[in-house]
């Protein structure tokens, strides 16, 4: 039970902060697959999701340099939508919490776990602007 409250939690925050869940691989390929630029954040229920990467991901709702799509998947709960999200990683690791930027279907960079983890909010969100920057101007 405790889990579930912790997993309701975590979708009800980035559903707050204007980012749509995805929980098939339909749901997924009609958002990737469409023109345009995509901020995923991979949560999770791990404490640098909770206490780094959501409060990074609802920050860049706010970024000057703006994604079209804002969408969400939940690894360990959503597991076709995550696993079809990776498809779209290539040449990246499995890592959760994670963003990814794609830009008309193709992955453009990721920002992994290792890069999140043990880091504070304002040096994520630094990474995550430079590549708001670089791959979505």
């Amino acid at each position: 039970m405790f889990m579930n409250d912790v997993v309701q939690v975590a979708r009800q925050e980035m559903a707050e902060a204007g980012y749509t869940e995805l929980k098939t691989s339909e749901d997924v390929d009609a958002v990737i697959q469409k023109p345009g630029k995509t901020f995923v954040m991979i949560n999770s229920v791990c404490g640098c999701a909770g206490g780094i990467a959501r409060p990074t991901a609802k920050y860049m709702k706010n970024y000057d340099v703006k994604a079209d799509n804002y969408v969400t998947v939940f690894a360990g709960q959503d597991r076709e939508a995550t696993a079809q999200v990776r498809s779209y990683c290539e040449g990246y690791e499995p890592s959760s919490p994670s963003f990814a930027l794609l830009k008309d279907g193709e992955i453009q960079t990721m920002i992994e776990r290792h890069e999140i983890e043990g880091h504070e909010p304002m040096e994520v969100a630094e990474k995550l602007e430079n590549a708001f920057d670089q791959y979505f101007k």
